[in-house]
């Protein structure tokens, strides 16, 4: 089974760990690998920004991540991690660099998201991944090519 196998590789993980591998799976397109970092709870949540509702629910965050992934990986890249930990949860607020390909060229949305561990007999799992657009002229570190959108 594809995810256990991922998730065994979390094993061992921290939450920085499973924070690297939520990232990069989003730049892949890796629904399994995306999902092997999220606690297998009902009472998991998911907001993005951009107004909807909150997804709740291991498979109703799947089912949106798929739908957003359809075309591929997603160009995201989170910096400026602020780190809080306990023994047994851990929360980050990060930075998000969102590059979106328009047709006169790439922009980037700068957004602001907290990632909330929880670390379970199977490892470290993100249990909440809240994001919110940055307020329009915030700019955080970022390539000088790219723009933030307003």
């Amino acid at each position: 089974m594809k995810r256990a196998t991922t998730r065994a590789a979390l094993l061992a993980g921290s939450p920085d760990e499973v924070e690297t591998a939520f990232y990069e799976a989003l730049h892949a397109g890796d629904l399994e690998k995306l999902m092997a970092c999220w606690a297998d709870e009902e009472e998991i949540v998911c907001i993005h920004p951009g107004g909807g509702a909150r997804v709740v629910g291991l498979q109703a965050i799947r089912d949106m991540f798929a739908t957003m992934m359809e075309r591929g990986g997603l160009n995201v890249r989170a910096s400026e991690v602020v780190r809080m930990q306990s023994l047994g949860s851990a929360v980050h607020s990060v930075v998000e660099h969102v590059v979106v390909n328009l047709p006169d060229g790439p922009r980037e949305a700068l957004v602001y998201a907290t990632n909330v561990y929880v670390k379970q007999p199977q490892g470290w799992r993100i249990v909440t991944h809240h994001a919110s657009a940055a307020a329009p002229g915030e700019r955080g570190t970022q390539p000088s090519h790219l723009h933030v959108l307003h």
